[in-house]
């Protein structure tokens, strides 16, 4: 695990943008594609912002991007909940990646159904391909949970689907989500958590013991270890271990 602490949570989107930036680059140098899955919530927000606009949207071949998504709540793409519509918003629609690259998780169908076409695409693209994903980017909640993968619930163990429709009872919606056996096959996953709500669940997360069902984000383990925490200096109040 490679920990990245950054000052605010400004200069933590632009570092990310910095690496991840570099790491497209590096890879398009050696393959014709750069797979990424996206996150949802607000720290991401940032550097989707920062990635539509020069200097870092010039430095990218768009055109050889494919964009996924990890989790998605069960609500049509014009509902401003959706983390497809916040990608849109942000990024997708200010470059030119060919549209049919681009992977929302489609709502109009049931839950189920939803998550069983998202797992074809996945096995598509990557059966017979040594790794999942180039990149599968997460965000931490303040529970612990990443994903739709939530403290206390079933889904966290899953180990044979890659994706996976179900109902939270506590935000009383369903979710779409990514499993841990997809992820942990990516070549790399970079989890981003800001502010000091994050400290203590981080804290947790990174240094406790572990209890995947208390705090889910411990159980995204890369099989080839390529694991990167982007952090700001508020989120890692608590961390004992800082080395950057």
């Amino acid at each position: 695990m490679k920990l990245h602490i950054s000052q605010t949570m400004d200069s933590l989107s632009h570092d990310i943008a910095e690496w991840l930036v570099a790491d497209i680059q590096k890879t398009l140098d050696k393959q014709d594609r750069y797979t990424i899955s996206l996150s949802g919530g607000n720290t991401p927000k940032g550097l989707y912002t920062l990635l539509a606009e020069a200097p870092y949207r010039d430095q990218i071949d768009w055109g050889k991007i494919h964009i996924f998504f990890g989790d998605e709540r069960y609500v049509p793409f014009d509902d401003d909940r959706n983390n497809g519509k916040m990608a849109y918003e942000t990024l997708l629609r200010h470059v030119p990646i060919p549209e049919n690259q681009i992977h929302y998780f489609n709502t109009t169908f049931s839950p189920e159904e939803s998550a069983g076409e998202y797992s074809k695409i996945l096995h598509n693209y990557f059966d017979s391909k040594p790794h999942t994903f180039d990149l599968v980017l997460l965000g931490m909640g303040d529970d612990g949970h990443t994903l739709s993968l939530f403290p206390g619930t079933a889904v966290i163990h899953e180990n044979k689907k890659w994706v996976t429709a179900y109902f939270v009872e506590k935000l009383n919606m369903y979710r779409i989500t990514l499993t841990v056996p997809v992820v942990v096959q990516s070549n790399a996953v970079a989890f981003l958590a800001a502010g000091d709500k994050k400290a203590v669940t981080l804290k947790e997360v990174i240094e406790g013991g572990y209890n995947p069902d208390k705090y889910p984000s411990q159980i995204i383990k890369p099989l080839n270890n390529n694991l990167h925490w982007f952090i700001d200096k508020a989120a890692a109040a608590q961390l004992e271990t800082t080395n950057k």
